[in-house]
C-alpha cells in the first residue's frame, strides 16, 4: 500500500511536465511576484500565477536558444531576449508577439550570441549588451546597437555586465579575458585584471572566463567576479583582486546573486549546487536540501520577498525556496509547442 501511494505520488507531481528539461534563465518581474519567465534549451515560459500554469512563449521567434532576457522597469510588459545565434528579440505585450531587433548586431559573417542586458537606471530605453562579439549599447530601446569596444582590445568575448548602482556611469565587463572597467558608460575601457589574470594568459584558451561580476550595493568599491576557475574580491574598484571561496570543493562559479536587502550575503552555484556567505565570501554554507540535482545554471530572488529564491537546474526543472535556500521545493514548468 505504501509504495502504491508513493507511485501516486510520484505520477501527479510529475504529469505534463519533462523534469529532464534545464532551466538556462529565469527572470522575475519588478512589480508583480506571480509572473516568471524562465527559458529552457528549446523554449520560453511564462506563468502569471506563481508557477501553478505555464505558457510558451516562444511563437515567432526563431528556433534559437534563449540565453538572456530582461524586463523593462518602466513599463513591465515590455520584454527582451537574448538568443544563441539570433541577436535580440522585443516583446511588447509580455511575450505575447516578439519582433527582432537586430540592427547593428550582424557582421558579413557572424550575429551576435547575446550574453545579458543591462539598463541604465535613468532611461529604459538605454541598454547595453554583453555578446560574443563585444559590448554593444542602444539608445532607443533596441532600434539600433553600437560597438562599445574601445580600449578593449585583447578580447572579443564579452560575458557579463556589472553596474555600480550610486554611479551607474561606472562598468564592469567580464570577459573571456578577465575584467574590464568603464567610467564614461562603456565610451572607453581599460583592463582591471590586477590579481585576476596574468598579461601573458590574457590571450590564451587558459585566461579566466568571467560567468558574472556583481558591484555590491552597500560598498560599491567591492565588486565581486565569478570564474569557471573560482571566486575574486576586490575591495578598491578593481584595482586589485583577491582569491576568495577557495574552500568551495567546486571552483567552476556558473551563477552569482548579492542579497539586495543583508549586506555581504551571497550566494553561488555551480556543480556543486547553492552555497551561501553571509560574511561576504569568507564562509559558506552548502544550500542544497530539496534538490533533486546539485548542477544548478541559474539563481534569483525575488523582487516582492527578498526571502524567496528561485534555482534552474541542469536536469532537473525549476525549484522554489521562501526561506532564502533553506529548503527548495520543485515547481514544475508544464507547457507544449507554441
Amino acid at each position: 500500500m505504501k509504495m502504491l501511494r508513493l507511485l501516486l505520488f510520484l505520477a501527479i507531481s510529475f504529469a505534463g511536465c519533462n523534469r529532464s528539461d534545464p532551466i538556462v534563465l529565469i527572470q522575475l518581474h519588478p512589480k508583480n511576484p506571480d509572473i516568471i519567465y524562465v527559458a529552457t534549451n528549446d523554449y520560453i515560459y511564462k506563468t502569471r500565477d506563481a508557477g501553478q500554469t505555464w505558457t510558451n512563449l516562444s511563437q515567432g521567434m526563431s528556433y534559437s536558444r534563449v540565453i538572456a532576457m530582461a524586463i523593462d522597469p518602466v513599463y513591465p510588459a515590455t520584454v527582451y531576449a537574448g538568443t544563441k545565434g539570433d541577436a535580440v528579440y522585443k516583446s511588447y505585450d509580455g511575450g505575447q508577439r516578439w519582433i527582432s531587433m537586430r540592427s547593428g548586431l550582424d557582421d558579413a559573417t557572424i550575429t551576435s550570441v547575446v550574453n545579458q542586458f543591462l539598463f541604465d537606471p535613468a532611461d529604459a530605453q538605454h541598454i547595453f549588451l554583453a555578446t560574443t562579439m563585444g559590448v554593444f549599447e542602444t539608445k532607443n530601446g533596441g532600434e539600433q546597437w553600437t560597438k562599445k569596444m574601445e580600449g578593449m582590445n585583447e578580447v572579443l568575448m564579452v560575458v557579463t555586465l556589472g553596474m555600480d548602482p550610486t554611479r551607474p556611469s561606472i562598468l564592469y565587463a567580464g570577459t573571456s579575458g578577465g575584467v574590464y572597467k568603464s567610467m564614461d558608460q562603456a565610451a572607453h575601457w581599460v583592463k582591471v585584471n590586477n590579481g585576476l589574470v596574468p598579461p601573458d594568459m590574457v590571450k590564451t584558451s587558459r585566461a579566466l572566463n568571467v560567468t558574472s561580476i556583481l558591484v555590491d550595493p552597500y560598498e560599491p568599491n567591492t565588486v565581486y567576479a565569478a570564474t569557471l576557475a573560482g571566486l575574486y574580491k576586490t575591495t578598491d574598484a578593481a584595482k586589485g583582486w583577491k582569491r576568495i571561496g577557495e574552500s568551495l570543493a567546486d571552483q567552476m562559479i556558473i551563477a552569482m546573486v548579492l542579497d539586495r536587502t543583508r549586506r555581504g550575503v551571497i550566494y553561488i552555484t555551480g556543480r556543486d549546487g547553492v552555497h551561501r556567505s553571509e560574511d561576504g565570501g569568507g564562509t559558506w554554507v552548502v544550500l542544497n536540501k530539496g534538490l533533486a540535482t546539485t548542477n544548478i545554471r541559474t539563481i534569483a530572488q525575488s523582487e516582492a520577498d527578498p526571502g524567496v529564491f528561485y534555482a534552474g537546474t541542469n536536469g532537473s526543472g525549476l525549484y522554489r525556496s521562501q526561506d532564502a535556500g533553506e529548503i527548495w521545493e520543485p515547481m514544475p514548468v508544464v507547457g507544449g509547442k507554441p
